[in-house]
């Protein structure tokens, strides 16, 4: 489904972003990047913070698409990793792989369920994977928009 036709059925709203406000989700990225690679923290808030940076980078592609998640409607989230397809070009096997850490992140979050070591591992690759390829993306697409 588009993003305009996200929009019809009311998942998304329009966004007008600058540098700025972008900038500044950026940044918040690269924090909760470098919080899920501290080791002296727990596997559940190392997951937390990968996940975290995941739903930034999709809200920054988002954002650049002229776009932002409704704030009345739920299953936010998982429309935001889905979009991505359309945001930036991300292919349905890295979707469904960002997906799969939506719903470990829910299981943590809402029946305390541990988080595996390799879990966090494959997370915080996966993260590193995205962040390069939406700045990829903005760079070419968004260029005023990074700066």
């Amino acid at each position: 489904m588009s993003l305009e036709n996200l929009s019809k059925i009311r998942l998304l709203e329009a966004h007008k972003t600058d540098a700025k406000q972008l900038g500044k989700l950026l940044l918040s990225v690269e924090s909760s990047i470098l919080d899920s690679l501290e080791t002296t923290i727990s596997n559940q808030t190392r997951m937390n913070a990968a996940y975290l940076a995941i739903t930034q980078l999709c809200m920054a592609a988002l954002w650049a698409n002229g776009y932002r998640p409704s704030r009345n409607r739920p299953g936010h989230h998982q429309t935001m990793i889905q979009s991505l397809v359309h945001t930036v070009g991300l292919d349905a096997d890295r979707v469904r792989l960002l997906d799969t850490f939506r719903v470990k992140r829910n299981a943590i979050d809402y029946t305390g369920d541990d988080v595996d070591p390799a879990s966090v591992d494959a997370c915080v690759e996966a993260v590193h994977d995205l962040r390069d390829h939406v700045m990829a993306w903005l760079r070419v697409n968004c260029p005023e928009l990074i700066g």
